[in-house]
């Protein structure tokens, strides 16, 4: 089966570049599942419920998250009601929502998606790598043979460290959060895609989203500062799949880079 993964999806930039790239995506490259993350798409921080309804109505199947999804009071309960939404699966018990659930494609296949997030230089969660054990053992008993894992952490050794720990254990680990995309695309020797950061949708011309002027101001000063989204070089980063739905292992893995202006994909390195 294909499966698309949309990186950080940042502001109504982003948006509009799902909007506008995402059917094209999909059609040509017969994809069969579409995971999107969405923690910054309203305004760069958290969700709406008109944000993820738009998200909806493209066919997005899973929307993943991050530490963002908490920064709007109205993006709590939606974590409850909206079952194509899901959180972080470590944080502690009590808060609203899930990071682990067992999805169908449109033709049947059982996809588990768990969101997991780092501890290095984040918050203090639980382990990221016993959470991957109890949840991937879960979502397989609950009859998914793909199993694919948005961890979003910020530290690099984290993320190669847990794409080891679950080579052959699931179809893919891609990192998310720090907007920047890696170029180390591969497949694990035990079948396991990995890639350490999927990158972000959105502006370009700007500091991993925000505004160029008020993320410099904010760094020669240290005071608070109101960030905005940019406007400009509007790009869809994202990583396309190939899974054998059979053994749930990866047959190929590569990352995506469409300008919204040409619509064209970069070369890649």
């Amino acid at each position: 089966m294909n499966v698309l993964f949309v990186a950080d999806v940042y502001g109504s930039p982003g948006r509009r570049a799902v909007r506008e790239l995402l059917p094209d995506i999909v059609s040509s490259m017969g994809i069969d599942f579409t995971i999107v993350n969405v923690e910054n798409a309203a305004a760069g921080f958290g969700v709406t419920k008109d944000t993820l309804e738009e998200m909806k109505t493209l066919g997005v199947d899973a929307m993943t998250s991050g530490n963002h999804i908490w920064d709007r009071r109205e993006s709590l309960p939606l974590l409850d009601s909206e079952p194509l939404l899901l959180r972080p699966h470590n944080y502690p018990p009590g808060v609203p929502g899930t990071g682990s659930r067992v999805f169908t494609s449109r033709d049947g296949v059982k996809v588990g998606i768990l969101n997991l997030m780092g501890r290095v230089f984040m918050r203090e969660l639980d382990c990221p790598f016993r959470t991957a054990d109890r949840e991937v053992a879960r979502l397989k008993d609950e009859g998914a043979r793909v199993v694919i894992v948005d961890f979003h952490a910020e530290a690099t050794a984290e993320k190669v460290a847990l794409g080891w720990y679950l080579d052959g254990r699931v179809s893919a680990l891609l990192g998310t959060h720090t907007h920047i995309q890696t170029a180390d695309d591969r497949v694990l020797p035990g079948g396991t895609g990995y890639l350490t950061d999927c990158g972000m949708t959105g502006p370009f011309d700007s500091v991993i989203g925000v505004k160029k002027e008020q993320a410099i101001q904010k760094f020669l000063t240290l005071l608070p500062t109101r960030f905005e989204p940019a406007g400009g070089d509007v790009r869809l980063n994202g990583v396309h799949l190939e899974i054998d739905e059979t053994t749930g292992l990866c047959r190929h893995i590569e990352r995506m880079s469409l300008a919204l202006e040409s619509a064209v994909r970069p070369a890649t390195a």
